[in-house]
């Protein structure tokens, strides 16, 4: 029988938005009892603006990241700022280098599709073997799986049961810990 259990979480099936909302929901529901590094996006919450992007927010820290370049209202364009998501992706890498037991980040999409954004913090969660859990876009899924080149559980938006999956991870990390009992 196969035991395995999938270190990798990839959150789908719902908007954007609603993902994050979850994500900053079971950020706040394991601070005090589970090491978190990562980041969650929030709203920049401008009117009349065709792009969402707006801001990462660090959940061990708490650092707020610009990640968009405001073009006005009326703007029919996104332009993102790879900057600002470099400087949130090294952030969160001191932090998995401080040590962490899950790594949250809000999206691989485009930005990390093309070795960017938030890619050296996906590559460092990756690398140090902890726990991820994300979001992916669904025109970057060929660039997801030759950066993990490991299979992944698909989760709904559901708070409930990316918290099963999580026990789940959790609980194989600590059995997988423990020492052999003697025969």
């Amino acid at each position: 029988m196969d035991t395995r259990v999938e270190r990798i979480g990839v959150v789908r099936g719902t908007s954007g938005a609603q993902v994050q909302e979850v994500f900053r929901s079971l950020a706040e529901r394991w601070r005090g009892s589970v090491r978190l590094a990562g980041l969650v996006a929030e709203d920049h919450g401008l009117a009349d603006r065709a792009c969402s992007a707006g801001f990462l927010r660090n959940v061990a820290g708490g650092e707020r990241f610009s990640i968009f370049h405001d073009l006005g209202p009326g703007s029919t364009i996104c332009h993102l700022d790879g900057a600002g998501a470099l400087t949130a992706a090294q952030s969160v890498e001191h932090n998995i280098a401080a040590g962490c037991d899950l790594v949250l980040l809000n999206k691989f999409g485009k930005l990390e599709a093309d070795g960017g954004g938030l890619f050296t913090a996906f590559r460092a969660a990756l690398d140090a073997g902890i726990p991820l859990l994300t979001s992916l876009s669904p025109a970057s899924e060929a660039a997801w799986t030759r950066l993990t080149g490991r299979s992944f559980c698909v989760l709904p938006a559901d708070i409930d049961e990316i918290g099963a999956w999580w026990r789940t991870v959790r609980t194989a990390a600590t059995l997988a810990d423990a020492p052999s009992a003697s025969l």
